[in-house]
């Protein structure tokens, strides 16, 4: 008890309504998430089932393999990628609570008793990946929902670099009201979406519930056999199903594991899967038009709020156009909000990725901002949020475009995912004390798939591929600069300082003259005497 002399009457009370407030703390906390943690996978069921449909089938029209082929990839990867790899597993590997790649670099490199450089160039590479897609993302998610407006009238192209800008510098100014004051605005309207992309496509999986046959994961084997020549694009286009799994971990400080599980596990993943298979049903009703289905499955007043997230497209989408009628304008609506908020993920997590870099000495201190009283890991960070903004709204300008974004969108996130796989099999082997064959194995399953997807991306690098590793390499350089000079400087220091021991022992020879109180003086070294 926590106050064990409060009398009788104190302790019904105490007893109570802890798990109640822990209780309700945990529904907020999940609220938050879906807001700040998921808004990125959440909104790619608007373009990833098209992408990848109009890859393997090259037009318009889809061949029934095609359908169930490409439905079984997304719903394989989703729970491969992100249910088993990231919530089963990574999401287990925090550091004193915080997550991200680097927070999975220290655990690695703490297992070795001398600390491995190798483990620190990955982590180094890692980290550097992320904020290249902390970059790229919130550009093309905002650039591609105001292009939308292109949709309703054309009139509207010459105003959507300047609004895309408006809404970047609203998006990057509400940060400073911390994680839970943003999760307040976006959890919400995330949560409206979930169930309303969850209920649009259960709606089609009744009418045609053949598509569930796309469980079956045999029809992945059947499509990679007999489109051999189209399943390398394929698989690039697969991989935005699973964007915004990286930012699960990321983001672990300012939640916690528990919210982050229970919304993927009760929200989330059950809402997209009754999505993506309602769109399956959707073009395979269609006998394989590709369209636009995410829009073109709903009907009436919910079709316009898709519409606007939709960018101009001759093959159609298929998310879109199975929202028809009344159903059009609120779907618009939603998902231009959605794509917005998806941003948030990256944002939230590279603020944390940073606090993590300057803890560990690769970057200098930067001011940290603590906005709540109950998580540690919410925080805003100045600066950090004025130069993401700037690099952000600079890469806006610079490519004008979603569609030549489009390219530079992948490179980073699976090369993040990559080096994931390759820490945590790390901490499987060195601190969970896994047998070798399981942690083999687990990692050859995931680096596969990894693989896959980082192969399929790499090829975009003169696309557009390469702004997002020049940012990565600007972090790579800035870090290791950093990391060389605090060394050169820290050792240059110490051959004047004074070593602890041989103070003390001078101290206990000549005493000192003593004045009342307690001196404290700081060092970022415990084995010398400050000078």
């Amino acid at each position: 008890m926590a106050l064990t002399n409060a009398g009788s009457e104190a302790e019904p009370v105490e007893q109570s309504s802890r798990p109640e407030i822990e209780q309700d703390s945990t529904k907020v906390l999940m609220l938050g998430a879906l807001g700040v943690v998921y808004g990125d996978i959440g909104t790619s069921p608007i373009y990833a089932f098209r992408e990848a449909l109009v890859a393997s089938s090259g037009g318009n029209v889809a061949e029934r393999g095609d359908i169930l082929g490409v439905l079984s990839l997304i719903i394989w990867s989703l729970t491969i990628i992100v249910t088993i790899k990231y919530i089963m597993f990574v999401l287990r590997a925090d550091n004193g609570g915080e997550g991200g790649v680097l927070s999975l670099m220290a655990l690695a490199r703490g297992s070795f008793p001398t600390r491995s450089a190798i483990i620190l160039a990955i982590g180094i590479v890692g980290a550097s990946l992320f904020f290249g897609d902390a970059v790229i993302t919130p550009a093309i998610s905002v650039l591609s929902a105001v292009e939308g407006m292109n949709v309703v009238t054309p009139t509207f192209q010459p105003y959507v670099v300047p609004l895309t800008l408006v809404i970047l510098a609203i998006l990057f100014s509400v940060q400073r009201f911390g994680t839970g004051g943003v999760a307040l605005i976006f959890g919400p309207i995330t949560a409206v979406w979930f169930l309303a992309i969850g209920l649009s496509g259960l709606n089609h999986i009744i009418a045609d519930p053949e598509i569930l046959w796309a469980v079956s994961p045999h029809y992945i084997v059947a499509f990679l056999i007999n489109s051999p020549d189209v399943a390398f694009v394929t698989i690039g286009a697969i991989f935005l199903a699973v964007t915004g799994a990286e930012a699960l971990y990321a983001d672990l400080g300012h939640f916690g594991r528990k919210p982050i599980v229970l919304a993927w596990l009760a929200i989330v993943f059950p809402c997209l899967l009754l999505n993506y298979a309602g769109q399956g049903a959707f073009v395979l009703a269609k006998n394989g038009h590709v369209g636009h289905p995410f829009f073109e499955m709903n009907e009436g007043w919910t079709l316009i709020p898709m519409v606007v997230l939709a960018t101009a497209a001759t093959v159609g989408h298929p998310f879109f156009e199975m929202n028809e009628g009344w159903t059009l304008i609120p779907m618009v609506v939603l998902a231009t909000a959605a794509t917005v908020i998806a941003s948030q993920a990256v944002i939230s997590g590279a603020f944390s990725l940073t606090r993590q870099a300057v803890q560990l000495n690769m970057l200098p201190r930067l001011e940290i901002l603590h906005t709540s009283e109950r998580q540690s890991g919410q925080i805003y960070m100045p600066r950090v949020n004025v130069l993401l903004a700037l690099a952000v709204m600079l890469l806006v300008v610079g490519f004008g475009e979603s569609s030549k974004l489009a390219s530079a969108y992948g490179i980073s996130v699976t090369g993040n995912m990559l080096v994931t796989t390759v820490l945590l099999f790390v901490v499987m082997t060195r601190i969970w004390k896994w047998r070798l064959w399981v942690a083999v194995a687990m990692t050859a399953l995931f680096g596969f798939i990894d693989i896959g997807f980082f192969a399929s991306n790499i090829v975009k690098v003169f696309e557009g591929g390469w702004a997002s590793l020049a940012v990565a390499f600007t972090i790579v350089l800035a870090m290791w600069t950093w990391i060389r000079g605090s060394r050169y400087l820290f050792d240059k220091t110490r051959r004047n300082e004074i070593p602890l021991d041989f103070l003390a022992g001078n101290l206990l020879k000549k005493k000192p003259q003593l004045v009342s109180g307690t001196a404290v003086f700081l060092t970022s070294d415990p084995q010398s005497a400050p000078t």
